[in-house]
């Protein structure tokens, strides 16, 4: 069994398109939606549409901070962020918010811990960026029974972090592509990465798919048309900044 691991959506449909279709590809045949479908992007209402499609034909779909933004951005907007909260706030009808407003912040699936952000606090949204924040998600959601897996976004970048020989634990960087043993006998945690808006100078699309069967976990970037994403932007009348990070990785 195969669950195609996907993050910080943000409102790019390219992107979503490009990494659903690679995943069934490699054979996915389970979908996982960690949360921030929304936020940034120009088209959160096509995103939304196909979320919802994926989740009627069994996919896990969590909340992000940006998507409970968008359903109640302040009334005053003190930042990008939250100016483009309230402009995605106004695209979406009273259908799509329900479904970003009743999304879960967590799942669990069999071994698997799921959240948008720190399995600790998720509706603080911690970022899960160094040791000791995955330490602290990882042994939260360890107490559930039978618990050896985290995954989560948020971070807009790929990480792993397991249980080494001490009681530290250690960070491995992944190589898209080739796939990394994580055996049960340890406890892993691991951010996926951002679909629609990477931040670590490559603007190709990250997700990752877990193999359960064969307890595999493989990191993967996809190429897809970020500079018509981010036309996309400028055409919705979106800061120009929120453009730029998508055709430069940022």
């Amino acid at each position: 069994m195969k669950t195609a691991l996907l993050s910080d959506i943000h409102a790019n449909p390219r992107a979503l398109e490009a990494c659903l279709a690679h995943a069934e590809t490699c054979g996915a045949d389970r979908f996982a939606v960690l949360g921030d479908s929304v936020g940034y992007g120009a088209q959160p209402v096509e995103v939304i549409r196909r979320l919802r499609k994926l989740v009627r034909a069994g996919a896990i779909v969590l909340k992000g901070n940006h998507d409970e933004l968008a359903v109640t951005p302040p009334e005053h907007a003190r930042t990008l962020d939250e100016g483009g909260a309230d402009w995605t706030h106004r695209q979406l009808d009273a259908a799509d918010l329900s479904f970003l407003d009743t999304l879960p912040m967590s799942a669990i699936d069999g071994a698997v811990y799921l959240v948008h952000a720190s399995a600790d606090a998720p509706h603080r949204w911690y970022y899960v960026d160094n040791e000791h924040r995955a330490a602290a998600s990882l042994n939260t959601a360890c107490e559930h029974p039978g618990v050896r897996y985290v995954f989560g976004g948020h971070v807009h970048e790929q990480s792993l972090y397991f249980h080494g020989a001490g009681h530290g634990l250690m960070r491995f960087q992944p190589v898209p592509g080739v796939p990394i043993p994580v055996p049960p006998h340890r406890r892993w945690i691991a951010t996926v990465g951002s679909v629609g808006q990477p931040r670590d100078g490559n603007p190709d699309a990250m997700y990752a798919i877990f193999n359960a069967a064969r307890a595999e976990l493989t990191f993967h970037r996809v190429a897809y048309d970020h500079m018509a994403a981010a036309d996309d932007i400028r055409a919705a009348g979106l800061p120009e900044f929120f453009a730029q990070r998508l055709e430069l990785g940022l």
